[in-house]
């Protein structure tokens, strides 16, 4: 047993033996052949046996005898390879024990060799291995001898391997030892020598001899010294030995060469000479053999000296240089055996230069010499085969690109390598073949002949290396179906999936199949489709490596997706199926975007078909990732059942047709979730979506009616009654079919004629319900399905009566049955917000009462009355419907019977506390009213207790609410309620009551607008807050909201009734803002009269009122629409007008009624302002309305009226008001005044700007830019009002202005080159500047527009314009100027002394100039030292013949007396001189002007020059009359001061005035003055240009 062949059966012998007795005392065995036999189990090859042996070898004392070699070399003949191996490790060990046997071992070991059986054979190798070190001096060359003789010549290779390696094994344990090397060099080298006159027998046994005596050479070699001469001399020997005609000799001396050279590598002459020698031999060799041996020694000398000898060495320009050499064949054969030797010493190393020498391969392949193409293969197949897949991306897009080639041999040659590379190693042969066969089979059409038998010779390469024995057979076919896809691709389809696979699919079998069931899903056929799609899906369970295929995945993949969408569902269905079994085959990692690509599928806007393919691939997807990837997209899929787009909704249904098919069990607990999805796609207005929700849903009910009916059957009932019809018939078919399934019939049957009771149901059929369901469940399943019979919708109908036919035996005896739960359900429905199913319910109930009447109203009305009770008010108002129902389908009799039931019911749901029930009590009562036999006089005693019940606080509500729901159902009554509502005085109780009842008195309402509203209005105007007024303002409010449409004319009548009374005004004006918020009416016929009404009401002076007025304008302009709001800015602008034309007379009767003349001039001194507006955001409801107008308006005339409002709007608003508008309303303005409008709108929005400047002020500054770019474009506008508005604008804009250097510069000179009808504006505008700014000019600029004026003076002319506007510029530029430049100006015009005679344009100009200096610059012409010569040329202007100069004079008296009193005297003696009879009347009326100038600047200054003013003025009254009389009068009211008294006039007086004085001041005279003071008062000098 311990040398059987098993291990184990060794080990339980070893177990067993310590048992034995004898060997348990300690005695060894008795035969000499069980000591051997222990012994060789000591050295067993398991490593377990050997520790049990050797304790049993010491436990039975065991000895190893001298005499053990006979018996122990028998062993060495087993035919187990562990009892030889063991055997020989035993004799190794023997030897070392007993030395002196070493020589019998050898003896008995050579002789054992010669026993024919190869195991005898490898076992004497065996032997001479393990035994190798301990061999003696005298046994080494015995053994060598014997090794070399016989081992190496044995015609087994296994032995004559094993052979060789104990060769090798004695040379390394004795080659180092000097007298063995010495021994065995000859040795070595005697058998090298060729021998001539050999057999050819003999000679391949020569050969064999030679190949392992070159190894032992080697071995040997490598054990001398580094600088022993007998390595170079084996080196030498072993070159020698290459020109033998043995590739296994040449291999030998290969390998040998490799690690002999690197010691040499530094005797860089003798590596060079034998380079130089091999190379001769190799392109020079006179036979193959010696070429090739060459190639074999290059190569070792190469692997040995390094890849980089290749360069340094020259060996691969020297290679490449025979290659090319066209002469000798010989040279271009060597160099590609060199090429092919390379490739295989060196592998991986040697891919650098493949790159470079397949251009040479390529030209060979064409050689005209056949052993230069037959070593292009065999190089070619050699490089090929040891590419690894980085070689394989760098040659592979050479050779490809070589298909192209216009040159047919270089084509040939791609496809000849393309070829070779079936011989890769099988990782990278799978890389490559993808790429290469497609392009072969391309190849197979070319049309050169030699290409073709070339790309087929490389197709059969490809074949010849399948490893799979089934693919092999099958080659001939796919070669076939590549070469001729047309007429063979279904053939070999048909063949493949005929055959049986056992063995895995290796690459070449892939890179063979794919093209062609490529090809097939290409197909235009289904059925070749269909096959290829079937092969597909087996591939991955028959690949070794899945990785194998990630090549053809993007190649398949898209196919596969084709035929997922084609138009056949076989064909469909079996890519799906493909498509998840390469899913799950390959692992998800390879389709990351297989998923995304489904689901856009499944979203696009393409045909049912793709989208139900889609559906299908994802579905077998999903069942290979599992309900987890499942669990991830399900939201995503629910959330598509929505969306917008109906193929969008279709697509994600669809989906649930399939689920449940490939997931099977695994989907059931999603079920839950998307059945609700199901459901609203069966209301889908898309029937595609309709018709993919049903299917899924017949899909669902297939597969989990028994397994999950439970979860199903909540789902499909829920869509019973769901409000789309739609729903509610699949919902129906679907349940039905639920029910079929349980009851174990099909329902496929038709039922035509008889009544709707009868069916072709069977009692087992509601057994098996019954015993599914149980019964509550199985009653509420009938009950609904009872309900639906009765649907709106016929197909619901059709659909639900089929169902109840097919499942129910006898309908009455089950309706008796489920009646409890028909009526809660009956109650439900009737209480549902659907109207669908309110009208299927009552329908229910009404055919109830009709077919079965007394035998269930009986217990039918109790429940509704018990119902009446519930605490759920659903309920209640469900039992109300159904007391309807009841009513509505009972005759008289039946009515009369049950009335005492019916009526407290009735009269209870009437005062309900929830409005729903009322309502719906409310129609009951309606049916009950109508009906007889008593019926009547129990309404009648209805609605007076109610009327009565609003006094009481404790039945208000009640009877409130009782009254309301009659009156929706009996409007009429409400004529008998108003005047009992309306009783003086007005109780809180009624008045909440008439609110109440207007919202359901419909028209009625209409006749007692007139004695409601304002009897409420003046309550509501009451007291602020009291219950009263509150009860008052609600009710009015709600009456106003009930009014219909065609009562809204009367209703906003007695609105601005009260309105105009200020008892109402208030309650009707929040009456205005409450209607104008809420109402739902088109009330934009009225809006214009109620905007006029509440905006003439903004003067109101009572702080509450004015506010209720505001807020009804407020929410009256809030009700115009943004687009008819240009529409109303004519009735707001009037209205504003009238509210200022108020506010003004106000203003004038509060002047006439003050105590004083000063006190009215105080009055009307205030600024002219309506409250309404000044309040905080009062502009924010009517700013709209202009702003809008301006924008939008219809017409230039709406614009401007829109842009004159809001200026008209601004001026009666206070600063305060107007500061959060400021924004709002500058901004449209700026921006539409650049618009091409007429001068008209231009005037009218600069004049709103010009009013803003002057009242914002600041507020402005951020459109301080704008706003005088704005002007300044004006300036130059062809209407005169444009331009004179916008200069005015501009000069009070500097104000806020930074730079008025800049701006006073331009204006200057632009007045001076402006066209003649402009220029006047530029000047205007400067004045304004410099009036506003002036202070704030540099000297430097003050000067030089000084400068510029008085330049322009001398281009005057005739132009009256220009001149006025040139003095009065003239006279603003000395108000800031100073003195010097006052002199300059006023020595240069007024105050020059001409040589000749000025002209009288020149003297009106210099009159006006001095004018406009006296009034700007007054108190500095004295400080100018021209007090004097100022005072003359005023005296002397004044005697001017010209009157334009007199009235300038006449001015500029009053004012430098105004400015300086030491020139007061002579100033009144000029003005005198001015009032004279000789004067003009407008020299006159300008001279009482200024005189009422000098009163107002100081009214006692002129008492003292009363005597000489008085007299003059009487005899100017006397002598005139009409507007220069009027002068006086005005004028006599200044200097007599009669607004303070007449003190003065009577001191005059006493003074003895002579008779004119006294004729004309009488007492009077006087007292009339007194009469007229502020009548006609007007602005000091408005009028006056200078």
């Amino acid at each position: 047993g311990v040398l059987e062949a098993a291990h184990h059966v060794r080990a339980a012998a070893l177990a067993a033996l310590p048992s034995v007795p004898a060997f348990a005392e300690g005695q060894p065995p008795g035969s000499e052949e069980l000591v051997v036999a222990l012994y060789i189990a000591r050295h067993d090859v398991f490593e377990g046996n050997v520790e049990p042996a050797q304790r049993l070898w010491q436990l039975a004392n065991c000895q190893l005898p001298d005499s053990y070699v006979p018996a122990m070399v028998r062993h060495l003949s087993s035919e187990h390879a562990d009892i030889r191996a063991a055997t020989a490790a035993a004799l190794a060990s023997a030897i070392q024990e007993h030395p002196r046997t070493a020589a019998e071992a050898l003896k008995q070991v050579v002789e054992s060799y010669s026993d024919a059986e190869v195991s005898a054979r490898l076992g004497a190798a065996a032997a001479l291995r393990s035994a190798a070190a301990v061999w003696g001096d005298a046994e080494v060359p015995l053994a060598l001898d014997f090794l070399i003789r016989n081992g190496l010549a044995d015609h087994h290779d296994k032995v004559r391997e094993e052979m060789v390696t104990a060769g090798v094994a004695i040379v390394d344990a004795h080659g180092a030892q000097t007298k063995h090397a010495q021994a065995m060099l000859p040795l070595f080298e005697g058998f090298l020598e060729k021998h001539k006159g050999l057999s050819p027998e003999e000679e391949e046994r020569y050969d064999l001899v030679r190949e392992g005596v070159v190894v032992f050479l080697g071995t040997l070699a490598r054990h001398l010294p580094a600088g022993d001469p007998k390595r170079l001399t084996i080196v030498d020997t072993l070159v020698s030995v290459l020109g033998t005609p043995s590739e296994a000799v040449q291999r030998a001396v290969s390998s040998c060469l490799s690690p002999l050279m690197q010691p040499v590598a530094g005797d860089k002459e003798y590596v060079e000479a034998l380079v130089a020698r091999l190379m001769a031999s190799l392109t020079k060799g006179g036979n193959f053999g010696e070429r090739r041996g060459a190639a074999f020694g290059l190569s070792g000398l190469v692997k040995g000296l390094g890849i980089m000898a290749m360069k340094n060495l020259g060996i691969m320009d020297s290679l490449k240089a025979a290659v090319e050499d066209k002469k000798e064949a010989t040279a271009r054969e060597g160099a590609l055996l060199a090429f092919e030797c390379l490739s295989e010493k060196l592998g991986k190393l040697f891919e650098p230069y493949i790159i470079y020498i397949l251009p040479l391969l390529l030209n060979c392949f064409g050689d005209v010499m056949p052993q230069v193409r037959q070593a292009t293969e065999d190089a070619s197949r050699m490089i090929m085969g040891q590419l690894t897949a980085s070689g394989v991306k760098l040659v592979l897009p050479a050779l490809l690109k070589g298909l192209e080639d216009k040159v047919w041999r270089t084509k040939q040659g791609s496809v000849q390598l393309l070829g070779a590379m079936a011989h890769c190693a099988p990782k990278q042969l799978g890389t490559c073949l993808p790429a290469i066969v497609p392009r072969l089979s391309e190849v197979l059409g070319d049309p050169h002949p030699k290409v073709q038998s070339a790309a087929q010779e490389a197709l059969n390469e490809i074949g010849s290396v399948i490893r799979n024995p089934e693919v092999q057979k099958l080659v001939p076919h796919l070669l076939s179906a590549i070469a001729d896809p047309n007429n063979s691709t279904k053939p070999c389809l048909d063949v493949l999936l005929e055959t049986v696979f056992i063995n895995t699919i290796d690459a070449p079998s892939l890179a063979l199949i794919v093209p062609v069931v490529h090809r097939g899903l290409r197909d235009r056929t289904g059925d070749t489709k269909k096959r290829a799609a079937r092969i597909v899906g087996n591939m991955c369970s028959l690949i070794n490596d899945p990785k194998d295929m990630n090549p053809y995945v993007p190649i398949l993949m898209p196919e596969l997706q084709k035929s997922l969408v084609d138009p056949l569902p076989e064909v469909r269905a079996v890519s799906a199926r493909a498509m998840g079994s390469l899913l799950q085959g390959m692992g998800s990692e390879a389709f990351t975007d297989l998923v995304p690509w489904l689901m856009d599928t499944l979203r696009s806007e393409g045909s049912s078909v793709e989208r139900s393919g889609a559906a299908q691939g994802l579905a077998e997807v999903l069942s290979v990732l599992g309900t987890g990837h499942l669990e991830e997209l399900l939201p995503s899929v629910l959330e598509g059942c929505k969306a917008r787009a109906a193929h969008v909704r279709e697509g994600h249904i669809t989906l649930f047709q399939f689920l449940p098919l490939t997931l099977e069990h695994l989907f059931q607990p999603y079920l839950q979730r998307v059945l609700p999805a199901i459901l609203d796609g069966l209301s889908d207005e898309s029937e595609g979506v309709r018709d993919a929700a049903l299917s899924a849903g017949r899909i669902f009910v297939d597969h989990y009616a028994n397994t999950a009916l439970k979860l199903i059957l909540p789902a499909v009932e829920a869509g019973i009654f769901n409000d789309n019809w739609r729903i509610r018939q699949s919902s129906v078919l679907l349940l039905g079919k639920l029910l079929f399934k349980v009851a174990g019939t099909s329902g496929n049957i038709v039922l035509d004629g008889g009544s709707d009771d009868e069916g072709a149901a069977e009692e087992n059929y509601g057994e098996a319900i019954l015993a599914a369901l149980g019964m509550e469940r199985r009653n509420e399943v009938l009950a609904r399905l009872y309900i639906v019979r009765s649907d709106p919708q016929y197909p619901v109908r059709t659909e639900a009566l089929h169902v109840w036919k097919t499942v129910v035996v006898n309908t009455p005896k089950t309706l008796g049955q489920v009646l409890p739960m028909l009526m809660q359900e009956l109650i439900s429905s009737l209480a549902s917000e659907g109207e669908d199913q309110r009208t299927m319910a009552a329908r229910c109930l009404g055919e109830l009462c009709r077919k079965m009447g007394e035998r269930v109203l009986g217990r039918i009305i109790p429940i509704l009355r018990t119902g009446v009770s519930s605490e759920d008010a659903a309920t209640r108002q469900g039992v109300c419907f159904g007391l309807k129902e009841v009513l509505e389908n009972i005759n008289r009799h039946q009515l009369a019977e049950h009335l005492a039931d019916v009526l407290p019911a009735v009269q209870t749901a009437l005062c309900d506390a929830n409005p729903t029930v009322r309502e719906a009590a409310g129609e009951a009562f309606a049916i009950l009213f109508k009906g007889g036999s008593g019926s009547g006089s129990a309404v009648d005693s209805v609605v007076p207790s109610m009327i009565a019940g609003l006094e009481s606080d404790d039945k208000f509500a009640e009877s409130l609410e009782g009254l309301r729901v009659i009156l929706s159902v009996r409007p009429q009554i409400f004529h008998f309620a108003v005047p009992k509502l309306l009783k003086q005085p007005l109780l809180v109780n009624n008045m909440r009551a008439l609110g109440t009842l207007a919202t359901v008195a419909g028209p009625a309402l209409h006749n007692h607008i007139g004695s409601t509203v304002p009897a409420l209005l003046a309550v509501a105007a009451g007291p602020a807050g009291t219950p009263k007024q509150e009860a008052a303002r609600e009710a009015v409010a709600a009456i106003a909201m009930s009014v219909q449409e065609d009562g809204l004319h009367v209703l906003v009548s007695e609105m601005l009734k009260g309105l105009e009374d200020a008892a109402k005004r208030r309650g009707a004006a929040e009456l205005v803002a409450s209607f104008c918020r809420t109402s739902k009416h088109d009330v934009t016929t009225h809006l214009a009269a109620l905007l006029d009404a509440v905006v003439t009401l903004l003067t109101e002076e009572n702080p509450e009122v004015l506010a209720a007025c505001w807020r009804a304008m407020e929410a009256v302009a809030g009700a115009i629409p943004k687009e008819d709001q240009a529409a109303y800015v004519r009735p707001l602008k009037e209205a504003v007008s009238t509210a200022r034309e108020k506010e003004r007379r106000k203003r004038k009767n509060a002047s006439a009624a003050a105590g004083s003349a000063a006190a009215a001039a105080k009055v009307l001194a205030q600024p002219l302002l309506v409250a309404g507006f000044c309040l905080p955001k009062a502009l924010a409801p009517v700013l709209p309305i202009y702003l809008q107008g301006v924008l939008q308006g219809s017409s230039n005339e709406v614009r401007e009226m829109a842009a004159e409002g809001l200026g008209e709007l601004v001026d009666v608003t206070s600063e305060e008001g107007l500061k959060p508008f400021v924004v709002q309303i500058t901004g449209p303005l700026i921006r539409i005044i650049g618009d091409r409008f007429p001068s008209q709108v231009k005037a009218a929005i600069l004049m709103t700007l010009g009013l803003l400047i002057g009242k914002a002020g600041p507020g402005l500054k951020p459109f301080v830019p704008q706003l005088q770019t704005t002007f300044l474009k004006c300036l130059n506008d062809p209407a005169d009002v444009v331009r004179s508005r916008a200069a005015s604008n501009l000069g009070e804009l500097t104000r806020m202005s930074a730079r008025v250097d800049q701006l006073a510069g331009d204006l200057a000179s632009s007045a001076r080159t402006a066209e003649p009808q402009v220029r006047d504006s530029y000047l205007q505008a400067l004045k304004g500047l410099l009036l506003s700014s002036g202070e704030r000019l540099t000297p430097p600029v003050s000067a030089s527009v000084g400068d510029t004026l008085r330049d322009m003076t001398r281009f005057v002319g005739d132009d009256e314009g220009f001149r006025t506007a040139l003095a009065v510029c003239l006279g603003a530029h000395t108000k800031h100027a100073g003195a010097e430049q006052l002199r300059t100006t006023l020595q240069a015009g007024p105050l020059s002394s001409p040589a000749t005679k000025p002209t009288a344009a020149d003297r009106q100009l210099h009159s006006m100039v001095l004018a406009a200096a006296a009034m700007h610059a007054g108190p500095t012409i004295e400080e100018a030292g021209l007090l004097k010569p100022f005072v003359e040329a005023i005296q002397r202007y004044a005697r001017d013949e010209e009157v334009p100069v007199k009235v300038a004079a006449g001015r500029a008296a009053a004012r430098l007396a105004a400015a300086n009193r030491t020139t007061l005297p002579g100033g009144i003696a000029t003005l005198v001189a001015l009032l004279g009879p000789d004067q003009s009347s407008e020299v006159q009326r300008q001279a009482l002007l200024s005189l009422r100038r000098l009163a107002g600047a100081g009214p006692s200054a002129l008492e003292p020059h009363l005597a000489s003013l008085i007299p003059s003025m009487c005899g100017l009254m006397n002598t005139t009359s009409g507007p220069t009389k009027a002068a006086c009068e005005r004028t006599f009211q200044k200097v007599l001061q009669v607004d303070t008294g007449l003190e003065v006039a009577q001191r005059y007086l006493a003074e003895g005035p002579g008779p004119v004085v006294r004729t004309t001041l009488t007492e009077a005279f006087l007292r009339r003055l007194q009469q007229k003071v502020g009548d006609e008062e007007e602005e000091m000098f408005t009028g006056e240009e200078y």
